[in-house]
């Protein structure tokens, strides 16, 4: 008997020292909804212990092992943060377990780059949605008068109806000539048209009952790729809004499972902007929530419907909605006018297409934009600690 206990003894022992550190987050959900494709960060500090650059995410009481991404947003070399997307059920608690691991290997599904083939665009999308917008030679062609350019700070928006990446096909089919990314054989299309309206979320500085705009941005960043979260940088520099010098940067982030795209905007030289969504040849029908903090578009669009909305972080930042319609080409835009703290303003923006089969009424499309809200004013509870 006392061999048996002193060689279990031993088995214990060396079980616990082999034992690999973990650490274990619990995540509250305190909304009375189910959550998901919500992206949480883990700060790097919070990691030290696992001495670890790639680690191995688990949901204990499932067993499921979760993607995850490690973000280096200063560029030191070092990862910042590590996200993952826990799955929630209504004022559910859930535990995840994190330990050190290989290097994460999953598919780059949130993606983004520069794109100089096509002039200079930077382009952007997940698995459900993309995005363009247009740099400092597209603006230069065209006050030059040379044909190709786009003179534009407004955000367009890539109809796509897959879930992989299309970036890169559809440039190449601009750029070989075999095909045109306005024409959908089967993955969507561009037929959004932006032109100088401002797009799905691009901004404007309302002076008395006009409103201006910045030009293209000048220069650009990226800061990550993955597949679970892309983000970049672009500058605008510094330009005169009614005898006014703006400068002005915006870090633009989309994650996967979403439809509108992060947009911070650090901006000297006002204490407000205007965000706005374009409302193209004023078919469709507005929604306004200002105790949510949300607007939309619903609008016939080329034998379907889409949906344009725009949901802002911060509420006390949100000072009214402005349904403006002009005479003049591109210029009638719903807008967001949003009061900056500390220089500073965070909101979403982007779309749902019918053909993509996300969304197929109005009705759906603005439950969307509610529930994005609700979780970005509650957003998910994490505790933090070590487990061994």
């Amino acid at each position: 008997m006392k061999k048996i206990v002193i060689l279990l003894s031993v088995v214990l022992f060396w079980s616990c020292q082999n034992e690999k550190p973990s650490i274990s987050v619990q995540v509250k959900n305190s909304l009375d909804i189910d959550r998901s494709f919500e992206t949480v960060e883990i700060s790097a500090t919070d990691l030290a212990d696992l001495n670890s650059n790639a680690f191995h995410i688990i949901d204990k009481a499932l067993g499921d092992t979760l993607v995850s991404q490690t973000i280096d947003y200063d560029a030191d070399g070092q990862f910042d943060v590590l996200l993952f997307q826990p799955e929630v059920k209504a004022n559910e608690n859930k535990e995840y377990k994190i330990l050190a691991s290989t290097q994460n290997n999953a598919d780059t599904l949130c993606y983004s780059r520069f794109v100089p083939e096509r002039t200079d665009d930077y382009a952007w999308e997940n698995n459900r949605v993309a995005f363009r917008t247009y740099g400092p030679k597209a603006q230069q062609m065209v006050e030059d008068s040379i044909k190709g350019g786009t003179l534009s700070s407004g955000i367009d928006a890539w109809l796509k109806r897959v879930e992989y990446p299309v970036i890169n096909k559809w440039y190449e089919k601009y750029t070989s000539g075999k095909g045109s990314y306005h024409e959908d054989t089967g993955e969507g299309l561009d037929n959004f048209h932006v032109g100088t309206s401002r797009g799905v979320g691009g901004i404007a500085f309302k002076n008395d009952s006009t409103y201006a705009v910045s030009k293209n941005f000048k220069t650009y960043k990226t800061i990550a790729n993955g597949p679970l979260r892309t983000v970049f940088e672009l500058d605008y520099g510094t330009y005169e809004i009614g005898g006014k010098n703006i400068s002005e940067t915006k870090t633009i982030s989309l994650d996967f499972g979403q439809n509108l795209s992060k947009i911070s905007i650090d901006i000297k030289g006002t204490d407000a902007i205007s965000a706005g969504l374009t409302l193209h040849d004023n078919a469709g029908e507005t929604t306004t929530n200002k105790a949510e903090g949300w607007m939309s578009y619903w609008e016939p669009h080329d034998g379907s419907k889409l949906g344009q909305g725009l949901v802002v972080e911060n509420i006390g930042q949100l000072m009214a909605f402005d349904k403006y319609i002009s005479e003049e080409k591109d210029q009638s835009n719903l807008f967001a006018q949003l009061r900056l703290n500390n220089e500073t303003v965070t909101y979403y923006a982007g779309f749902g297409w019918k053909k993509s089969e996300q969304f197929t009424t109005k009705s759906e499309w603005n439950d969307y934009l509610s529930t994005f809200s609700k979780c970005v004013q509650n957003p998910l509870i994490l505790n933090v600690s070590n487990e061994n």
